[in-house]
């Protein structure tokens, strides 16, 4: 039993808290695993404080110091973030996660001695509300500049990432009204002169992140990161919305897209930095039968972040057109990215993205063939399919047989009109 009543009985009011000695008393007993007496014993200086500094007088320095020092406060009051809900949580630890990684000379690693993790950098990442702010962003977008401010908002977006005007069919910046009209700028018919000889040509301006042939049902991002292809595409969609004859039963979701004995299944992964044109068309000639629309986040693709976080593109916002061309299965994904919640396809005037609210993990479907009574929608190689409103990515996926190549070097750029590969 711990006798402490002679150093509470009447405790002068600048060297003691109550509160503070029960928590003192609780670590000492933890930390000797014995009885509280026998911690009580090895420090007799807090059983009769008195006016001097000796056995039964006031208490140590040392003692003051372990007493008032605000660990055990802060220990208190992050133990409470353990009581949160989620979403409060994230609110909370916020601000110190955030100093944690920007001041300098681990500033605020002493709090880690005392209770505390910063949130990962990938975990405070995804906590940002992009989609919140990229619907601000289109908002702003939207804005009609006054006439004396064109010139100098483009020419200074022009001189940051590169653009090339003597491209755009109207090289004029007081034509633009707003940025929006700015990033969806159209060429001139003869800037980017669409091949003939290839069978699949680049379907938009970019850089080569990867491609290759699809194995054990994992797609590269970028080198060494992979995503899962079923989380990528969804379920497998019905072949009565397809024109090709039902596949052969498979042991994987790979093998259920292979229609054709005999067939592989390709991949390429093309990104669009904020300066290049922002329009993407038709890569090949093909059948659009149906559209799966996954709302999600809008974390940044660039190639730098989508090393950093795994499955990037399973998680952000996307719209995946499936269908066929003549050697099978075909797909085109365009997936969305900060700022570019808008991803507008032609053909499409139900799709709305970047909605204000969804559910993690649904998607929305849409047949081409059985509404309508349509035969799906006919796409021409380098016809208009879409755009974005800033950078984003083109994601395809095809069936061809085992002699396509690839003509392509990651990491090289390219643009509209090129060839991809043949056979």
């Amino acid at each position: 039993m711990v006798r402490c009543y002679k150093a509470l009985s009447n405790p002068p009011p600048s060297c003691y808290n109550l509160h503070k000695v029960k928590i003192h008393v609780r670590r000492l007993r933890s930390g000797n695993g014995g009885s509280s007496s026998c911690a009580w014993d090895q420090h007799p200086q807090l059983e009769s404080p008195g006016p001097t500094g000796s056995a039964g007088g006031t208490p140590s320095r040392r003692t003051r110091f372990r007493l008032q020092f605000p660990q055990l406060a802060l220990r208190r009051r992050l133990g409470q973030l353990s009581c949160m809900s989620r979403p409060a949580l994230k609110l909370r630890s916020w601000p110190l996660t955030i100093l944690y990684y920007l001041l300098p000379f681990g500033a605020l690693k002493p709090l880690t001695r005392v209770g505390w993790r910063p949130m990962s950098r990938v975990a405070l990442y995804k906590s940002v509300p992009t989609r919140l702010l990229s619907r601000a962003w289109g908002r702003l977008n939207q804005v009609e500049l006054p006439t004396w401010l064109r010139k100098p908002v483009y020419s200074l977006y022009i001189w940051t990432f590169g653009v090339n005007m003597k491209e755009a069919a109207v090289e004029d910046l007081h034509h633009y009204r707003n940025l929006s009209e700015f990033f969806r700028r159209k060429l001139k018919p003869q800037a980017r002169p669409v091949c003939g000889v290839h069978s699949v040509i680049s379907p938009s301006d970019g850089k080569i992140l990867n491609f290759g042939q699809v194995k054990n049902c994992e797609v590269e991002q970028v080198k060494g990161v992979t995503y899962s292809l079923e989380s990528f595409l969804g379920p497998r969609v019905s072949t009565e919305e397809l024109h090709f004859s039902q596949a052969p039963p498979g042991n994987s979701f790979q093998q259920q897209l292979v229609t054709k004995e005999g067939n592989e299944l390709y991949h390429c992964v093309i990104y669009l930095a904020p300066g290049d044109y922002h329009c993407f068309h038709s890569p090949t000639d093909w059948t659009v039968s149906h559209r799966r629309h996954f709302p999600g986040s809008l974390m940044s693709v660039n190639p730098g972040v989508a090393r950093w976080i795994k499955e990037l593109f399973c998680h952000n916002e996307r719209v995946v057109l499936t269908g066929d061309w003549k050697h099978g299965f075909f797909s085109l994904t365009a997936v969305g990215a900060t700022n570019v919640g808008s991803i507008r396809i032609y053909f499409d005037q139900d799709l709305h993205t970047n909605s204000p609210s969804y559910s993690k993990g649904s998607y929305n479907d849409f047949s081409f063939i059985s509404n309508n009574n349509k035969e799906g929608i006919p796409m021409r190689k380098g016809e208009h399919l879409g755009e974005f409103n800033l950078g984003s990515t083109i994601v395809l996926i095809f069936e061809a047989p085992k002699d396509f190549k690839f003509n392509l070097k990651a990491g090289q750029k390219i643009r509209f009109g090129e060839a991809l590969g043949s056979l």
